[in-house]
């Protein structure tokens, strides 16, 4: 029982601690809100053009009090750091395996009662001239929902939008995507990628 009091008080302060830098020290806001009954999604993370984003989103993940979870290459977690890595949500995938990405990530959702993943779907900070499709085929195969969260550097705001099942099709999901991120601006806004 005093153990689960110290880890409360902790989490409590930390909880303030990012509050304080992400609103007052970074002038940052949050918009809408992350159902806490959606306990498996995928999280669509856009725009992706900086390693600022990585902060951002630790601080708002810390201040809304939700898990928000990522994957990594095994080698990672085999590391010194592999304790950070588990530590900031990661979960390891073996990319010298036989078993493709997709299928290896729907198998964690499987064994989890709580993941949501957060993807950038440009999979990378560089411009890139179409998105990734891993995500929906994730999200349809798993069986989880799609939440699409915004880093608009023009407002310093993290705009968290309503979760959605996945659509029929992939195309019908982006048109639903876009109507999210289209006045979106990511930190390097000449690195913003099409929303297609």
């Amino acid at each position: 029982m005093l153990q689960l009091f110290k880890k409360t008080v902790f989490s409590q302060k930390n909880q303030m601690l990012s509050k304080l830098i992400f609103h007052r020290l970074l002038g940052w806001k949050i918009s809408g809100q992350l159902d806490a009954d959606i306990k498996k999604a995928v999280v669509i993370v856009y725009p992706h053009t900086s390693w600022h984003d990585f902060y951002i989103g630790a601080l708002a993940r810390k201040i809304i009090n939700r898990e928000i979870n990522y994957v990594a290459k095994q080698e990672l977690f085999n590391s010194p750091f592999g304790w950070y890595f588990k530590w900031m949500g990661g979960a390891p995938i073996d990319r010298k395996t036989s078993k493709n990405t997709v299928d290896q990530i729907v198998s964690i959702f499987k064994e989890r009662s709580e993941f949501r993943l957060a993807i950038a779907p440009e999979g990378t900070r560089k411009k890139v001239k179409h998105w990734k499709t891993g995500f929906y085929y994730i999200a349809k195969a798993a069986e989880v929902p799609i939440i699409p969260i915004a880093f608009d550097y023009a407002t310093k705001t993290v705009k968290f939008y309503p979760a959605f099942e996945p659509l029929e099709n992939l195309e019908a999901t982006f048109n639903h995507l876009r109507k999210c991120f289209t006045y979106v601006e990511g930190k390097h806004a000449e690195l913003k990628s099409p929303l297609t």
